[in-house]
């Protein structure tokens, strides 16, 4: 049965708001103004979805200038220009992200992500409201691109789509709407003033007392479009909030805009007087341009997030037979790239190798790796799991995309004690007291003089400001995080930032993380070393991302490397290589069967075997990273240490000697029993968990914090919540004491907030504050916000040396 809806009036169209003129369209007692109209509504009328039109009024855009042509989107029966489109393929789903402009309200963002009640072959859609964008995943036997297209063109979303240029990056731009306003609101602003200008200076005769008159009632023809065009984006945001039981900050200012506008009314007709038009006037443009200017910096907030404070992804590229670290954005269409185990795939490429196991749990959820072949195509996102590969890129590669993936879902983790949420809460509550002080200000100065109860309801309401409140997390958070990437500490949102603040346990991996690999001293005891041996050593280590791996690559310098048949890396054990039908291993005494005894050793064991004939053995003598000794002892004063190692024990006493005996020390730890260690230490601590993302990615993610330290920006483990490069390990400390100042500039801004509002209130509730001043007073209160956050997180970050040269 289809839903009952209000008859509209026929000259109205009930999809998207506009004239009907003479044409008269009607189905289920509704009126469109065109036949796409019409459709769009069956559509969802067939699908039970008219909650679309609840939402708010005449959502939908007007289909009167679409051409509903069969073959409209025929060119995306081509595969080819089909695959562009694609972000990610397998056998049953595809997935994409569609820029669609037309994305402008709740209502919007309703129908976009419930398309699947629309259509069977849709089962997830999510919208990015501030981009107009919206991630769609199909199961491609039920509908094809085409298909999608046309029904998000159908429903009124049609998507942009320019294949020739799909990575250009959008610039941050003003809305036209907001401007349009504005500009309403300052025209007749400004003539309201001129008109008002005998009331400025009513003791003296300016003007003949007839003419008074005339200029109070063009105030009133000028505050009508004030009124009802330039605050409608008020009255909608309102309407919304309360039809969904809910009390957002727009609400005051309907009601004292409503209340300035119906006393002036009351004054001019029935009593001749002035007015406050020229003061409702004034409050529009006032608050109008302060919604500029938070847009503005929101706008920039994000852009600069979007495109300047990125991780540097890098690649290995592979050029005339030798290997070249590129960053991503270097990467080009036809570029041969190496990816090892565990890597991400930058881009959308053909395998070259002979086969490739593609982890795309990143993707899809689904852990299980995807076997591939030859010439098959492999998407972005995906990891290698097993031998390093050989790839050709296909498409360019996006750093966008690659952080959509950062930031999914799966790795989300709590909110609790944080300020961000807690400011939403704070901000909701505060909107209830104001109406409440508002309607007890009338309702005392009512029984004493109408017209001051009416400016005092008026003021209250608008000089209140919950928005300080509210910005004061996201800007304090979004400046910290530009300030950390710039530091090439790289987190991947806002929530990190208020986690490390409350970090109170420190736990460090100790391979590839306190030490590192150029300053560790390798030597080789055994049998000697034939070329054909050191060869094959090196097709074995230079495939693998494990520390101790590196640094025997390190020591085999320039070897050439030999064609292997097969390389297989088994996690926490060792490398298993097969040359000439013969089983050659490097790792473990345990993985490699190593039966001899091995006395004095103060190093990590590596140990090299053929078909279980032991050929010798490399002691790695690990050498901490500069300033792990620094790190540790500042630490110290505030953070409980522990240090987790899947190597033996033999190092501890060294580790002891330069780090000192007060940290714990965990030795033997497999990836599953470090996973088990921070679940424990969860239960009573805030750990910040700092390693390598090799054999420690489960750690990572358990704990609050997981941190990912490395040599090479090519291996990203998105279980972390951050990356680090290598080379501001020192930084540590600065970095733990940075969030929690930037913690403290939040409780800071609160307080400042706050104040503002006190003294603001009790002002206005007093009668001596008029609507215009309490207008300006409030933009300028986001903008103490926005100032004092920046100008604090800035300065702290400079007096830490976040910011200096030696940085860049």
């Amino acid at each position: 049965m289809k839903p009952e809806l209000p008859l509209q009036k026929i000259s109205t169209c009930f999809h998207c708001g506009e004239d009907c003129g003479e044409i008269k369209l009607v189905f289920n007692e509704q009126s469109f103004c065109c036949q796409g109209c019409k459709l769009v509504y069956e559509v969802l009328s067939e699908n039970q979805l008219c909650s679309y039109y609840d939402i708010a009024d005449h959502p939908g855009e007007s289909q009167k200038k679409k051409k509903l042509q069969a073959n409209r989107f025929d060119y995306l029966d081509d595969e080819e220009t089909a695959a562009q489109l694609v972000d990610f393929r397998n056998e049953i789903e595809s997935h994409f992200t569609f820029h669609i402009p037309l994305i402008h309200c709740a209502s919007c963002i309703w129908l976009l992500e419930n398309l699947h009640q629309i259509h069977s072959g849709i089962f997830y859609s999510r919208v990015d409201f501030v981009k107009k964008k919206v991630q769609i995943k199909i199961l491609h036997n039920k509908i094809s691109v085409k298909e999608l297209v046309s029904l998000l063109s159908t429903i009124g979303y049609e998507p942009l789509i320019n294949l020739s240029d799909l990575e250009k990056k959008q610039s941050s731009s003003y809305d036209k709407r907001l401007i349009q306003r504005l500009a309403v609101a300052g025209f007749c602003f400004g003539n309201m003033m001129l008109f008002s200008i005998p009331e400025y200076f009513s003791e003296a005769d300016l003007i003949d007392s007839s003419f008074r008159g005339l200029f109070s009632y063009l105030n009133v023809l000028l505050a009508i479009p004030v009124v009802f065009y330039s605050a409608s984006d008020y009255y909608k945001s309102a309407w919304n909030s309360f039809k969904q039981r809910k009390i957002n900050m727009d609400i005051p200012i309907v009601l004292g805009i409503i209340a300035l506008f119906a006393y002036s009314l009351w004054e001019i007709f029935a009593y001749h007087r002035s007015g406050y038009m020229d003061s409702l006037g004034g409050l529009l443009f006032f608050l109008l341009l302060g919604k500029l200017y938070q847009q503005k910096t929101f706008s920039t907030l994000e852009f600069d997030r979007d495109y300047k404070s990125y991780f540097p992804i890098a690649v290995t590229k592979i050029y005339k037979d030798l290997e070249e670290v590129v960053p991503l954005a270097k990467l080009q269409v036809g570029d041969v790239i190496l990816v090892r185990d565990e890597e991400l795939i930058p881009s959308d490429s053909l395998l070259l190798s002979s086969s490739a196991n593609i982890d795309y749990s990143f993707v899809t959820g689904e852990e299980v790796p995807v076997p591939k072949q030859k010439g098959e195509l492999i998407y972005a996102g995906g990891r290698q799991i097993g031998d390093a590969i050989l790839l050709t890129v296909q498409k360019s590669p996006s750093q966008g995309y690659l952080t959509n993936l950062w930031n999914n879902d799966s790795f989300k983790k709590s909110t609790k004690r944080l300020l961000e949420p807690l400011s939403a809460k704070i901000s909701s509550a505060f909107t209830w007291s104001v109406v409440f002080i508002a309607v007890t200000g009338f309702s005392y100065w009512a029984f004493y003089d109408l017209s001051i109860a009416i400016k005092v309801f008026a003021s209250v309401l608008i000089v209140a400001c919950p928005c300080a409140l509210a910005m004061s997390t996201p800007f304090t958070l979004g400046n910290t995080l530009r300030i950390f990437g710039k530091s090439r500490f790289y987190l991947k949102n806002a929530h990190v930032v208020e986690r490390l603040a409350l970090i109170d346990t420190v736990v460090f991996d100790k391979t590839g993380t306190l030490t590192d690999p150029v300053n560790a001293k390798v030597t080789y005891l055994g049998e000697v070393l034939s070329q054909e041996s050191k060869a094959i050593l090196k097709s074995m280590v230079e495939r693998s991302t494990h520390p101790l791996s590196n640094r025997i690559n390190l020591w085999l310098g320039n070897q050439k490397g030999e064609v292997l048949q097969e390389v297989k890396e088994i996690k926490g054990a060792g490398i298993l290589g097969i040359f000439k039908n013969q089983e050659f291993r490097l790792g473990s005494t345990k993985f490699t069967g190593f039966k001899k005894e091995i006395t004095n050793l103060n190093g990590n064991l590596v140990c090299f075997t053929v078909e279980g004939l032991e050929l010798g053995y490399f002691l790695i003598e690990s050498g901490l990273r500069e300033k792990a000794v620094d790190v540790v002892t500042q630490l110290k004063a505030g953070y409980n240490l522990h240090i987790l190692s899947g190597d033996f024990s033999h190092e501890q006493l060294y580790l002891e000697d330069k780090l000192g005996d007060t940290i714990k020390f965990n030795f033997q730890q497999s990836p599953s029993d470090k996973l088990n260690y921070l679940k424990e230490l969860n239960s009573t601590c805030n750990t910040l968990m700092i390693g390598d993302g090799l054999n420690d990615a489960g750690a990572l993610l358990e704990s609050e914090v997981g941190v990912a330290i490395s040599d090479r920006v090519s291996h990203f483990s998105p279980a972390s919540d951050a990356i680090m490069d290598s080379e501001v390990f020192g930084m540590i400390p600065d970095f733990l004491s940075f969030a929690k100042s930037s913690r403290i500039i939040i409780k800071a801004s609160f307080i400042l907030s706050l104040m503002y509002n006190v003294v603001g209130l009790t002002l206005a509730v007093q009668g001596l504050l008029s609507p215009v001043i309490c207008a300006i007073l409030m933009p300028l209160s986001s903008v103490s916000v926005v100032v004092f956050t920046t100008l604090s997180t800035n300065f702290i970050a400079w007096k830490k040396g976040l910011l200096t040269s030696k940085l860049t």
